[in-house]
């Protein structure tokens, strides 16, 4: 397979050079399995012919962290070459990946509008805010979606480039794990701080304190609402629109936030540390526990 690696002046250096070392991986450790595929990688800039005739297109994430400047990157001239070459890729049906903020950069490109997709989990506010027609969860690591496979945060880059292996060979994938020591991580929710994604709306923020304060009550969002001064339906959207969640499951992404900080700090019961959180039942907070974290409370109390 032909790859080209969009580079440009601030990409993210970490982001660039783990795609090329697991792929390199990948051809170096491709002789113990039969038949293996190979990756010719080339890094390009966005104005070479290469770019446009390679099997995939891998587009580098920028250096940037903040959404602001995120968005005044993927917006300005500097990066209109980059995106004029993304939609031109995609018009000819070329295969497309990119990861963290360079996720953005497709979805100004206009080729993730009806896609899912996900992106960095804490700039998946912006994200929504700015392109509405992309279905993005931010909870998950990686996302293929019709022939366009996006990754989330910084070092999800790793899971990237074992998302083009894997689609080569499973096989070989899970060797350059093996060998680079890496876990697949199929979520970005167990790294997710829910405070973080409410603070980029003042509904949410104020929504996110009440919470807070009432943490081991239980919860009622017309009660929430009316306390912080608006109506439940605002909630409802200002919560759906920032966040991509009901207010319900950011409550309980608070609760569990919450006792695994416990689970890891104090020596409380799982029961103690159900009451704390709101739960009646410890068997309910074991139930979220695994279906949020895919582990269990003893394994995260261990951790």
């Amino acid at each position: 397979m032909q790859v080209a690696v969009v580079v440009y002046d601030g990409v993210f250096d970490s982001g660039l050079t783990a795609i090329l070392d697991v792929l390199s991986f990948a051809n170096a450790l491709g002789g113990q399995i039969p038949e293996p595929p190979t990756w010719n990688v080339t890094m390009v800039g966005p104005a070479l012919e290469h770019a446009r005739t390679a099997d995939l297109l891998v587009v580098s994430a920028p250096a940037v962290t903040e959404a602001p400047a995120v968005l005044d990157h993927v917006r300005g001239d500097a990066s209109l070459p980059v995106r004029d070459l993304i939609a031109a890729t995609r018009d000819r049906g070329t295969t497309i990946a990119s990861a963290c903020a360079g996720t953005f950069l497709l979805a100004e490109a206009g080729i993730l509008d009806g896609l899912r997709a996900t992106t960095t989990w804490w700039l998946s506010p912006a994200f929504r805010a700015r392109y509405p027609r992309v279905l993005v969860d931010h909870g998950q690591m990686v996302i293929t979606c019709e022939g366009i496979t996006t990754a989330g945060a910084a070092f999800g880059h790793i899971d990237l480039a074992l998302a083009i292996v894997r689609a080569g060979s499973p096989a070989l994938a899970d060797l350059v794990a093996r060998y680079l020591v890496v876990d697949e991580r199929p979520s970005q929710s167990a790294y997710t701080i829910p405070s973080a994604l409410a603070q980029s709306d003042p509904t949410v923020a104020a929504f996110d304190r009440w919470i807070r304060e009432h943490l081991a009550e239980p919860v009622s969002i017309g009660d929430a609402a009316k306390a912080i001064g608006v109506s439940e339906r605002t909630l409802q959207r200002s919560v759906r629109r920032t966040i991509g969640t009901s207010p319900i499951r950011f409550v309980q992404d608070l609760r569990i936030e919450r006792a695994r900080h416990l689970l890891r700090t104090t020596e409380m019961s799982v029961e103690v540390i159900s009451r704390k959180v709101g739960y009646e039942h410890a068997h309910t907070l074991r139930v979220l526990l695994r279906e949020r974290t895919g582990k269990t409370a003893s394994v995260l109390r261990g951790r």
